[in-house]
């Protein structure tokens, strides 16, 4: 039986900049390094208990058509998302505007990480599509 969802891999250009990003300016906690054949492999990132996100170095930027099949973005749940937004905004994570009520009734942020990788800030409201939608 599937219980949820344990990580998402994504590969980088620049690792550095990815932590930068993802441990120093979202928050993430660094988990454990794995590394292969002597060289760095991957980076294990805990969002919150048992949800993970997974680093992988050495990636090619791609053209990037909106397009394409594949990653379109990864969707963080926030409790409070002002307070969220103000707070990672002091840590250097750029938005692209201000929280917006989305069509399915929660509020929504978008950033992008340093290889333009789309994540969104979602506060699930009470009344909204996805509250409904929770067993």
């Amino acid at each position: 039986m599937i219980t949820g969802i344990g990580h998402i891999a994504i590969r980088v250009s620049d690792l550095g900049a990815a932590l930068r990003f993802y441990r120093d300016g979202l928050g993430f906690e660094e988990a454990f390094r794995l590394d292969r054949d002597g060289e760095g492999w991957l980076v294990y990132l805990q969002v919150a208990a048992g949800q993970f996100v997974e680093l992988f170095p050495g990636g090619e930027p791609a053209a990037g058509d909106a397009g394409e099949v594949g990653y379109m973005h990864l969707c963080l749940a926030v409790d409070d998302i002002q307070a969220t937004v103000e707070e990672l905004s002091e840590r250097g994570v750029v938005f692209d505007g201000e929280p917006r009520l989305g069509l399915d009734g929660s509020w929504q942020v978008w950033t992008a990480d340093p290889d333009g990788n789309r994540i969104e800030l979602m506060q699930i409201m009470p009344d909204s599509l996805q509250a409904r939608a929770m067993r």
